[in-house]
């Protein structure tokens, strides 16, 4: 919001200059982002009558004229401009005087004519672009007073960044109250009393959609002198405000625009056709717009239409075949209430935003509409003469905006803002801002008024005594809260401590989207049906994830492009699973996992380098196995997998639940995927992790520990993994530690077959073992494994 400082200061005039103002308006939360002044700095120019103006005799496009300023004396100044005549009230730079650019007025001789000054052009002057002519100032402009004192161009402008929900100071009248309110000062509007009507015709309006616009007030004002030229000062107001002149009608609405916060729209009453409604647009409808656009509307758009078609786009913009021409003389007046719901998004739609759009959208006073039409219609009939008609309103009570009715409690109040604030001097902000007050013990009863649509709840109540108190009269202090402990079940690992492991491994957290190339993920994952976005962000990124591999390997080839050798990256997210029986017919599964590619470790000396492999990451994976305290509960089978190597992949078992999946991306997707060289992956199940079981404190034996080797021969096909465990589900007595260390195929051994050398370590904890336990412990066990697997002890 763009305003002159004298204008507001005509409404309300603080003891503040133009710094301070701005200041107070910003911890008001009315930020403002720049004091500029309306005009470049020139002097020695001043008000002046053409007395005398004739042909230049060597110069066919030069006048001599006499000027007079007021001085004991014309003076005699040569003019180029075509619009220079007999009795005009000009601007005139004197002998001496310092235009913008530092340009400077000396006496002259112009074709042999005495030139003692110039009659000046607002480009000229640094007012406008305007070069077509000097100015032409009107007939009542006091000869010899200061330019600037008489455009009182020694002004600022002040330009205003509001936030969303303060629409209502999208206007003077907006801005001057919050002066006012802040500085405990009266505003002084305008007269803004009813026109005399003086003709009654009329215009019928019928709401047929009344949930859209509740209010729609339209008057016909007739005869208007349309070619009749703004005034000076409405039209300095608006250039200080950003807006340029156009015509006396449409200046007008813009000028109740900015002084009132109010849109309001003209139609050229004679090209209506019957009634004045108010409806949703057909689907398909055409409107050309006031800038030559035509636009195809849908049936979600609001539209001003008489009985024949389509006039305007409701709260956005006019039509063209509506729209007022130099050849008006009646205009039809519209002054309306549109809910911002109806209005918003759809400007932007059609590559709009007007000043229009921009306050209906954030809304505008329910209450402000007759209001407006009689500023309107004042401004009009002053300016361009004319007649105005009665005021047709046609409103939808029960669709109108309610006046919202609010609690504020004291002790709510005190413990937001930290501070005990006197109720009397509470109630006085809150009456000052408009607002309805009833207090009692305990509370306020507020009733918020029709201009503060943005206060709903308790809290915008308190934002409100808090800033127009002062922020800096809130001292600054430390909360005092009391903490507690986070409740923290032992038993429960978080995925934070989970990924704490994998970047003490090595790894890098990554964060990748939830939503994926459906080319890549379907290429991976050829046997799950993955939820398609109906708004996606590019076609690329349409597909939600049913595994977190899409975005990891996509990191991957990123970085693997960008000449990274050794990579590991990490995360924890949701995939999402298309499942019936599920919320929404989705299924929300946390997981995480890993991926690796590239070198094992940094080069070194000692043992040169080594690519990683699937051990790598089954190593890693153990480790975050290790941490549930129950690593014994968890195996690993050999499986399949569709976006894994058939050789190379591995499921995670625990108990008899598959939780997850490792291995290497099969080598047919490396190059379609974009990767370079062999890429190992894991996926687990959180909710298959986050259980461990509570350590339990057991006393050492301090009794020594028997180690039994035996080398069994068996089958190839038969994985150590199970070996291991049937040892252990037998239940050996005193049986506290096993280990496979030694792996044999070659000579000495059948082939298909392999030798495997295990430990066996024993220990009681009350008492040395005797041989012949520790000689049927390790009976029992190569019993078992001869009945079980065939196997037999090597030789």
């Amino acid at each position: 919001m763009k305003f002159s400082e004298k204008w507001l200061r005509s409404w309300v005039n603080p003891a503040l200059d133009s710094v301070a103002l701005s200041e107070q308006l910003s911890m008001a939360g009315l930020e403002v982002d720049s004091i500029d002044a309306v005009a470049e700095d020139f002097s020695a120019v001043v008000v002046g009558e053409v007395i005398a103006c004739g042909p230049h005799p060597d110069a066919d496009k030069l006048q001599v004229t006499k000027v007079d300023i007021g001085a004991d004396e014309p003076v005699d100044i040569v003019c180029g401009a075509p619009n220079c005549r007999l009795g005009l009230k000009v601007a005139v730079a004197t002998v001496g005087a310092v235009l913008p650019g530092d340009f400077k007025i000396k006496k002259a001789k112009l074709r042999g004519q005495p030139s003692h000054g110039m009659l000046c052009s607002n480009a000229e002057l640094g007012l406008s672009d305007d070069h077509d002519g000097i100015i032409e100032l009107p007939a009542d402009a006091p000869v010899g007073m200061d330019y600037r004192d008489y455009l009182e161009l020694n002004d600022v402008t002040l330009d205003v960044d509001l936030t969303p929900n303060r629409a209502d100071c999208l206007g003077i009248r907006g801005i001057a109250r919050e002066v006012g309110v802040l500085n405990r000062l009266t505003v002084t509007e305008p007269a803004m009393a009813p026109v005399t009507v003086t003709h009654d015709q009329e215009r019928a309006v019928i709401l047929a959609a009344p949930a859209a616009c509740p209010r729609y007030l339209g008057r016909i004002v007739r005869d208007l002198n349309v070619q009749a030229e703004s005034p000076l000062w409405l039209r300095e107001r608006l250039r200080r405000s950003g807006v340029r002149s156009i015509d006396p009608v449409v200046d007008v609405t813009n000028y109740v625009l900015l002084e009132l916060g109010h849109p309001m729209h003209a139609f050229d009453n004679a090209k209506l056709e019957g009634a004045v409604q108010v409806r949703m647009a057909a689907t398909g409808e055409q409107l050309t717009l006031l800038d030559g656009n035509q636009v195809t509307l849908t049936d979600d758009v609001l539209v001003i239409a008489d009985e024949a078609k389509a006039l305007a786009m409701a709260g956005i913009f006019g039509g063209a075949d509506s729209g007022v021409t130099s050849a008006t003389t009646d205009v039809f007046l519209e002054s309306a209430f549109f809910a911002p719901a109806a209005i918003a998004g759809r400007a932007r739609r059609f590559g709009l935003h007007t000043d229009a759009s921009h306050r209906y959208e954030r809304g505008v006073d329910p209450e402000l509409q007759r209001t407006a039409m009689e500023r309107a219609t004042a401004l009009l009939i002053e300016i361009c003469g004319g007649e105005a008609g009665p005021i047709v309103e046609a409103v939808s009570p029960e669709h109108l905006p309610q006046a919202a009715k609010i609690v504020l409690r004291k002790a709510r109040l005190a413990k937001v803002l930290g501070i005990s604030i006197a109720a009397a001097e509470v109630t006085d902000i809150l009456t000052r801002l408009g607002f309805a007050v009833e207090e009692d013990a305990d509370a306020w009863q507020v009733t918020v008024p029709t201009f503060r649509f943005d206060m709903a709840i308790e809290e915008d109540l308190i934002e409100e005594v808090a800033r127009i108190y002062g922020y800096h009269r809130i001292q600054a202090a430390a909360p005092a809260a009391q903490l507690r402990m986070i409740a923290r079940q032992e038993g429960k690992l978080s995925a934070v401590s989970l990924k704490r492991t994998l970047i003490d491994r090595g790894y890098q957290e990554a964060i990748t989207y939830s939503f994926v190339d459906p080319k890549h993920q379907a290429m991976l994952f050829d046997d799950v049906a993955a939820l398609t976005l109906p708004h996606p962000i590019s076609v690329e990124m349409s597909s939600m994830r049913v595994s977190l591999w899409p975005g990891l390997v996509g990191a991957v080839a990123h970085n693997q492009k960008r000449q990274q050798q050794s990579l590991a990256f990490c995360e924890t997210g949701l995939r999402f699973i298309p499942a019936e029986d599920a919320e929404n017919g989705v299924r929300q599964q946390p997981m995480i996992a890993g991926i690796r590619a590239g070198k094992a470790h940094p080069e070194h000396w000692s043992d040169g380098e080594r690519a990683v492999d699937f051990y790598d990451l089954k190593g890693d994976v153990e480790a975050l196995l290790a941490m549930t305290g129950a690593a014994g509960e968890f195996r690993f089978v050999a499986d399949q997998h569709p976006a894994l190597h058939p050789g190379q992949t591995a499921a995670v078992f625990r108990g008899a639940e598959r939780i997850g999946y490792l291995g290497a991306i099969h080598p047919q997707f490396e190059k379609k995927l974009g990767l370079n060289g062999r890429t190992y992956v894991f996926e687990l199940e959180l909710d298959g992790l986050v259980n461990r079981a509570v350590p339990e404190a057991q006393a050492v034996s301090k009794y020594p520990s028997i180690r039994r080797d035996l080398a069994i021969v068996v089958k190839q096909s038969i994985a150590a993994g199970e070996i291991l465990a049937a040892i252990e589900n037998i239940g050996v007595n005193h049986l506290v530690g096993l280990n496979l260390f030694d792996v044999y195929q070659g000579a000495g051994v059948a082939e298909g077959h392999r030798s495997l050398a295990l430990s066996m370590t024993l220990q009681h904890a009350e008492r040395t073992l005797e041989e012949q336990e520790i000689n049927a412990a390790v009976a029992a066990v190569v019993d078992m494994l001869t009945s079980e697997f065939g196997a037999t002890l090597r030789e």
